[in-house]
């Protein structure tokens, strides 16, 4: 055995595979088969997505609002406790071994303030990068970062590792992962609903709601890929001059509520903007709502009922 095998092999003893599973982890939840966890730690929050953007830090972070690096892909986020008798480094030593071991390339890292004064902040509080929760309050200058890329035949592969000193309140230390995957998305999902659909369903039911209305995530630009909706609406609406309906966003209960409801009012008030400027729909007839996620119509534990819930609805006045 090499030398260099030797000194890997700590990782591979600490970083175990999904089988070390334990009865404290959080039900439904499971490993990453990119990167296993620290030997006895336990889940205490997960989420996945089959296709979703991440932003992921990828340079000390100074101000609130930092530009983030974002990917696409299969996400996963977990949120794992491990006792305080492990230090910071300890577990993140390991991370960065395993993470050498698996053929990652590292393209930022950092420890305690060089991360940046604002580098927790954002991370954990925003809802940009950590949207699972961890029930402390760590000590910033003990913290540790790490993002790495695998490139492979079907693209790229990302690991992002964020180690928390919490050993002062609650005697743990908390380590987040989240891996995003190369994958595509699976398209031709949605349909435009055309000018006459949308009549018949206002006429109907008085609401209707549209999913081809896009938007970048924690965003309220208009993407450019709904102009075949936005043209289906203002046929409907300059159709019927008489017609007076409320545009209302939606979102799912990703986040917190207070940031929700603003970012679907600004997102309502967007399309009302493009409605009125671009296909000359007269105001009247148009006004924007936010209801955040007020009125899901799926279950928000999992993607496939948040992406239903993220939708803007026609609503007759």
């Amino acid at each position: 055995m090499s030398r260099a095998v030797r000194l890997l092999l700590p990782a591979f003893l600490l970083l175990l595979p999904s089988a070390a599973a334990t009865a404290a982890d959080l039900e439904g939840a499971k490993d990453s088969p990119v990167l296993g966890r620290f030997a006895g730690s336990e889940i205490k929050s997960y989420k996945q997505a089959a296709y979703d953007e991440a932003e992921l830090p990828n340079a000390p972070i100074t101000d609130n609002s930092p530009k983030l690096m974002t990917v696409e892909g299969k996400i996963t986020r977990i949120g794992y406790t491990i006792d305080g008798s492990h230090s910071v480094l300890e577990v993140a030593r390991n991370y960065e071994q395993a993470l050498a071991a698996g053929k990652f390339e590292t393209v930022f890292a950092c420890k305690g303030k060089e991360c940046g004064d604002q580098f927790s902040s954002v991370v954990v509080n925003s809802g940009r990068v950590m949207p699972v929760t961890f029930p402390s309050s760590f000590i910033d200058d003990r913290q540790r970062a790490y993002l790495a890329k695998r490139t492979g035949p079907d693209g790229d592969t990302w690991a992002f590792v964020y180690v928390m000193d919490d050993t002062d309140s609650n005697k743990i230390n908390n380590i987040y992962l989240e891996i995003v995957e190369p994958k595509p998305m699976n398209g031709s999902q949605v349909t435009v609903l055309d000018a006459k659909s949308l009549e018949s369903a206002l006429d109907s039911q008085g609401k209707v709601a549209l999913y081809g209305i896009y938007f970048d995530t924690d965003k309220a630009d208009v993407k450019p890929e709904s102009k075949p909706e936005l043209g289906e609406m203002a046929k409907l609406l300059t159709g019927n001059p008489k017609l007076t309906v409320y545009v209302v966003g939606h979102t799912d209960n990703e986040g917190q509520f207070a940031h929700n409801l603003e970012l679907s009012q600004r997102r309502a008030d967007a399309i009302v903007k493009a409605l009125t400027t671009e296909y000359k729909v007269p105001a009247a007839q148009l006004t924007a709502k936010a209801v955040a996620s007020l009125a899901p119509v799926a279950s928000n534990a999992d993607e496939a009922g948040r992406a239903k819930n993220r939708r803007v609805e026609l609503v007759v006045q």
